[in-house]
């Protein structure tokens, strides 16, 4: 890159380089990257289409362009996620944030009353982004979340913290349900755990192979995690008590099969907005 480069002419070159390269989303990737660079938004990009960048941005920004043609994910160039309206910090240690999941969370905010206190789960939390959000949407709730990552932990602990809701979610180290309290109980668990196939993972895209296999990985059908989920559940869930999970778009025949075994009523599935299975839900029965 030489001579003058102007946001306009950056806009313009990167998103054909991303385009030949076959980059999700180029024009969007551009704007980010540049927007992340500038340290503005995109809109400004656009008031500012002739505004020419220095040697030293110009360079952080080939930089960037590099690592994401390397397959490197455009949101740990930038280290941020939007998730349900809010930034959270984001890095390898850690699965991004999906869209979809939001729509887990909202169905976590209908089973817990606004104006009461009530104890919530996030078991797999990764970022923390389920368990965040939903304290940060109900300032009575109190939410416990686990991880066995040690790096997902701190880095949860970090968004809770930059979130403002430290105080109510507390993060513990270990696998599943084993770092809780022996007396521990919740009106809801939630859950995103590992459930891809360990056989797929070789096909996966390679931003999606950058992210942990820890987060990815469900076992030889994808299910090894989700089954100890619903089993463990049962253990901690008040009666009434809603589990929520995210799940792979092929394995709604199978985690609701998983869910009428182990007893939960009201075992369903419910799509996303691309109409896929991605949901399944089931209530602790009434003691």
């Amino acid at each position: 890159m030489s001579d003058v480069w102007t946001i306009r002419r950056l806009l313009t070159w990167t998103t054909q380089h991303f385009e030949k390269r076959q980059v999700d989303a180029p024009r969007l990737t551009t704007e980010i990257l540049l927007a992340h660079v500038l340290k503005t938004g995109r809109v400004r990009l656009y008031v500012d289409l002739d505004r020419p960048l220095s040697k030293d941005e110009l360079a952080a920004f080939k930089a960037l362009i590099e690592r994401r043609m390397a397959g490197e994910p455009t949101n740990y160039l930038t280290g941020t996620k939007e998730f349900y309206n809010r930034p959270f910090k984001v890095d390898a240690r850690v699965l991004i944030p999906r869209p979809e999941t939001e729509l887990l969370v909202e169905a976590v905010l209908h089973a817990v009353p606004k104006d009461a206190p009530s104890r919530v789960l996030d078991v797999c939390t990764g970022s923390g982004c389920i368990a965040i959000s939903v304290a940060a949407e109900r300032p009575q709730a109190t939410v416990m979340a686990t991880d066995l990552s040690k790096d997902a932990c701190a880095l949860a602990r970090e968004n809770a913290q930059a979130l403002g809701v430290a105080e109510r979610v507390s993060v513990l180290e270990g696998d599943l349900f084993s770092p809780l309290p022996p007396d521990a109980t919740f009106r809801v668990v939630v859950s995103n755990p590992p459930y891809i196939d360990s056989g797929d993972i070789a096909g996966l895209s390679p931003e999606v192979r950058r992210e942990p296999r820890l987060a990815l990985d469900g076992g030889p059908d994808g299910l090894v995690a989700l089954r100890r989920v619903i089993q463990g559940a049962r253990r901690v869930l008040e009666p009434g008590g809603l589990l929520a999970l995210e799940m792979g778009e092929t394995q709604g025949s199978a985690v609701l099969e998983l869910l009428r075994a182990a007893g939960y009523a009201d075992a369903r599935v419910e799509k996303d907005l691309e109409r896929r299975e991605r949901m399944a839900f089931g209530t602790q029965p009434a003691a």
